[in-house]
């Protein structure tokens, strides 16, 4: 049976990996559906045969992963090739999380899904949602600092994704990541004790 589950979100460069690894501190099963995405595009992995059959061997690199920077560009601003590339991974991506969930032995779990704002809420999922939060000039500059990225390759990045209020409009809690990294310890400590609490955890009941 899964746990409890927290659905995390964020835009890039919010702080998303930073306030996941906080609550893995705290002992607590972190699922990363990009990590998990990594795994299937690896050499060998899932993916790799479906995505060559459909976009050619092109878009395998000489190593036997996904050149991820090749199917960038291809899917960045063609919907149809991106909706091609989501109907490959996005039910592996879901199996595997369950898998994941099932097998999660803490009172809840963290989901870290980046694009949930944009992919609509699944209560089927996750109990709640999470929102990483910070400015838009925070995000580009923790996003260039990152991924080598350039400001204009971050912009267009940020254009494709949900806006800062669509996500915040959609959280039942919120991690406010504009100040020091100090200060998201005390939040992931203040919400993992509530989430302790919601998901019955008996070491938290008086």
């Amino acid at each position: 049976m899964k746990p409890y589950t927290i659905g995390l979100t964020g835009g890039i460069g919010s702080g998303k990996s930073a306030v996941a690894a906080l609550f893995a501190k705290q002992g607590i099963a972190v699922i990363d559906t990009d990590e998990i995405a990594h795994e299937l595009t690896r050499p060998g992995g899932a993916a790799i045969e479906p995505i060559r059959t459909a976009f050619g061997a092109g878009a395998i690199g000489a190593d036997g992963a996904l050149d991820r920077a090749k199917m960038r560009k291809l899917v960045f601003g063609n919907l149809a090739e991106k909706k091609e590339l989501e109907a490959i991974l996005h039910p592996l991506i879901h199996e595997e999380s369950l898998r994941r969930g099932e097998r999660a032995s803490s009172p809840y779990s963290i989901l870290v899904i980046p694009l949930l704002a944009e992919g609509g809420i699944d209560r089927s999922r996750y109990e709640r949602v999470l929102v990483v939060d910070c400015t838009e000039a925070q995000q580009i500059e923790r996003a260039m600092r990152r991924s080598g990225l350039s400001e204009g390759e971050v912009r267009d990045i940020l254009a494709a994704q949900a806006t800062r209020q669509q996500r915040l409009a959609l959280a039942d809690d919120v991690i406010d990541n504009r100040g020091p990294p100090e200060a998201l310890e005390r939040q992931v400590s203040r919400l993992n004790q509530k989430y302790l609490t919601l998901a019955g955890d008996p070491k938290t009941a008086s």
